[in-house]
């Protein structure tokens, strides 16, 4: 099977491309920005500077069986630009829909797109966990663009024939996570006492490994074109433990103080960060009983040995 992975270097697809030749899952042929950029041995490298509306991506997909597109203008916290929606459809609707056209007309059999939960929603309620038959309810630029891309690429598999498998991953950590992640291993490694000791919210998360399992397993599925899938570890954890059990897996304790929710949110509000106290203090959780039940799959590494991997690639590569 010959695969094509954009955004070869990015935290998705460079373990992606990793996994695939490390277990001889696919030939795999990979876009990255520079020439420089390091890659896996026997991974054929192909440099695409821009995901535009008008990039050229002939030679690029040609001969190959499924494209996995992990590419695209990801989430910007406080983005300051003067159009957010507008520079996001730029590159994940119109750079993604352009390759998408492109891949039909090439003959390639499969187009698996990295979406984002984000589609669904920004928060659920006790109980009631996103399922991939939602209604689509996204709030942000980044969400709104994810969906647009969702259903262009729809109407140019149904034109065409070629089928597209959609995956919307929730927050994924691994080993090499950066972001707000990373910042909450470094207040964890540092000791730092945080406000957070009494947050009973349930959040689902998704580890590298395991996201990378289902996009393989994505890759040929025959029961798994056409489809949208949401992916979990599949135990979904309360802020309070999520930090107690990553401490644990940095060795050591978890300073937090007990400090009711209402409280942050409230002092959130105040100072206009809503945004954090969501983050910090909501509810997001998914439902993979669809995505086990379809394809057979579970997800192969649990939340504590997930917590250690991540935790030991912070210790080597973070910690003098």
């Amino acid at each position: 099977m010959k695969v094509l992975v954009t955004g070869g270097t990015g935290f998705v697809g460079n373990a992606l491309v990793t996994r695939c030749i490390s277990d001889s899952t696919a030939e795999v042929r990979t876009t990255i920005r520079r020439s420089s950029a390091a890659l896996p041995p026997g991974v054929e490298p192909v440099v695409v500077t821009d995901l535009a509306s008008d990039t050229e991506w002939g030679r690029t997909v040609a001969g190959m069986d499924a494209i996995v597109h992990t590419a695209a203008r990801v989430h910007v916290m406080h983005d300051r630009t003067a159009d957010p929606l507008a520079e996001f459809r730029t590159v994940n609707v119109a750079g993604t829909l352009n390759l998408a056209r492109q891949a039909a007309a090439a003959g390639v059999r499969r187009f698996v797109f990295i979406s984002s939960i984000k589609v669904n929603g920004e928060r659920t309620s006790p109980g009631r966990p996103f399922r991939p038959g939602d209604a689509p309810a996204p709030i942000d630029p980044y969400g709104i663009s994810k969906l647009e891309a969702e259903d262009g690429i729809r109407a140019i598999a149904k034109e065409s024939g070629m089928e597209v498998v959609v995956i919307r991953p929730v927050l994924v950590y691994g080993p090499g996570v950066k972001a707000n992640f990373l910042s909450m291993m470094r207040w964890l490694y540092r000791g730092i006492p945080l406000p957070l000791g009494a947050i009973h919210n349930a959040r689902s998360l998704v580890a590298l490994e395991n996201l990378v399992d289902l996009i393989v397993t994505c890759m040929n599925h025959p029961r798994a074109a056409n489809q949208t899938f949401l992916v979990s570890d599949g135990e979904d954890l309360s802020t309070t433990v999520l930090l107690r059990r990553t401490a644990a897996a940095l060795g050591r304790p978890a300073r937090l103080i007990p400090i009711p929710s209402w409280m942050l949110e409230t002092a959130c509000r105040a100072l206009g960060k809503e945004d954090v106290a969501l983050r910090l203090c909501g509810s997001l959780q998914v439902d993979i009983s669809a995505t086990r039940t379809l394809l057979g799959w579970s997800p192969p590494l649990g939340v504590d040995d997930a917590l250690r991997q991540t935790a030991r690639h912070f210790l080597e590569q973070w910690i003098p």
